[in-house]
This record gives C-alpha cells, structure tokens and sequence, in this order.
C-alpha cells in the first residue's frame, strides 16, 4: 500500500478525479466533502480499488475540520500527503456590483479552509519529520482579469500561503506544492454562474478545455516523485489559452 492521502473537495471536478486516479494506483485516501450521497458513492465504487474512508464536513467550518482529523479511524490517522483542493468561485462581477455573501464564501473556502486543514495535519508532518502538501491553486491567483477581483485575490493569497508554507516548512522536510490550472472543464462555472448551465457552457465552447483527468494526472506525477524532488509551482493551460482572457476558440 502506498502513502495516505487527504483530499479536501473529493466529491466533484479534480478532487474526484485524483481520487480514483489515485484508488487505481493504490493509495490509502481519505475523501472529504460536504455531499454526503456523492461520498458514499465514491466509497462504494473506490472502496473496490482501495483502504479508503471519507469525511463529510465543510472545510468552512473550523471546529468540524478538527474535529473530523481528530476522529479518524487509526488506520487512517497518519496522513502522508494532504492535498488541499477544495475550492470555488461565486459570481463574475466589478468589484462595486460584488456580493458579499459571494466574497464570504470565496475567502472562507479558498483561503481560510485551506488553513484550516493544514493546520489540523502539520503537526503530525512536523513530529515525522516528513509529508507533502499539495495546494492547488489557479491561473487567477498568478494574473488579476476583468470582475475577477476577490476570486482572483483569494487565489493570490494560496499562492502566497503555499509559498511561506515551504519556506516556514523547510526545516521539517515537509515538502510543499501547488498546482495553479487555467480552464478546467468542470462543475466550476455552474457554481460560479450560480446554476446557469447556459452561460457555464460558453466558457468552454470553441476549444479544447483541461479536463479534470489531466489536472489529476499530474497530482499523481508530483506526489509520486522521489523524496528529494519537489515539484513546488506549476502552472497548467490547455493549449488555446495564452492569458487569463486570451483563448483561441477557433480551433
């Protein structure tokens, strides 16, 4: 069996895709989100390939992130690699139109949630004197576009977040990562156009998007190179896009 690997925002996009990549080749996993029936369908269909356990809570919630590592089964309790990849965006408008509860919601997920979990597993990487942590970022956190602001802010922030992680980490041999996509083909614009299917289509109409299978694909290459190797900052577009706003859609 290989390392135990965390991943937060297991039941949807790359989250899910890394999980059965990840199953296929033999890690331990334990998949955590807020959807109970997508949770339980992971375990039933994973649970084949794999050791796996999941955990259903909101990476929002500081007191339910503690307490759902904390109440691990044993077998689970030691986390390898944490791969924090829970995530959304809310709305697509000027900074002066922005809703607040739009804003709430991106920085408690992208930013605070992100700690949250770190802060529940650093201490047993520290006490080993060994793990990894993979933050998966986004294109937007390297380039601010047009009404992307507080999306765009709270992806600059993991990208900071990730880079103090490896300098404050270093003397633990804890290795740090991030992974920063551009368009990636998933649930992401329905959640960000708040259910409008229609307009969540033309984002990726005209070109071949990344899909959540690449993304997973090059989670399992960086966590499974050797110790001595870290891959700490990559940055993925599909090949029609250049910039955050520059796509070829006339392919």
């Amino acid at each position: 069996m290989n390392s135990t690997v965390l991943i937060t925002g297991a039941t949807s996009g790359i989250g899910k895709a890394t999980a059965e990549l990840l199953a296929k080749n033999n890690f331990r996993l334990i998949l955590c989100g807020r959807r109970e029936e997508r949770l339980k369908q992971l375990e039933e269909d994973l649970g084949k390939l794999t050791e796996l356990t999941t955990l259903q809570f909101d990476v929002r919630s500081r007191e339910d992130v503690f307490a759902a590592v904390k109440n691990l089964p044993k077998e689970f309790q030691q986390i390898d690699v944490l791969i924090n990849n829970a995530g959304n965006a809310h709305g697509l408008d000027p900074i002066q139109d922005g809703s607040l509860d739009d804003w709430d919601a991106m920085m408690d997920i992208n930013v605070k949630g992100l700690l949250y979990m770190s802060k529940a597993i650093i201490p047993q990487m520290i006490e080993r004197n060994n793990g990894f942590i993979v933050n998966i970022g986004s294109t937007a956190g390297k380039e601010v576009y047009p009404n992307g602001n507080v999306y765009c802010a709270s992806k600059f922030a993991v990208n900071a977040i990730n880079k103090g992680m490896r300098i404050d980490l270093n003397q633990y041999n804890i290795r740090v990562s991030a992974i920063h996509p551009g368009l990636v083909e998933t649930e992401f614009s329905d959640v960000r156009f708040k259910g409008d299917t229609e307009r969540a289509k033309t984002v990726y109409q005209g070109y071949k998007a990344l899909q959540a299978e690449d993304i997973a694909d090059i989670i399992h290459f960086v966590i499974s190179r050797p110790y001595h190797v870290n891959i700490e900052d990559l940055v993925v577009f599909p090949t029609a896009q250049a910039t955050a706003t520059l796509v070829n859609k006339n392919q």
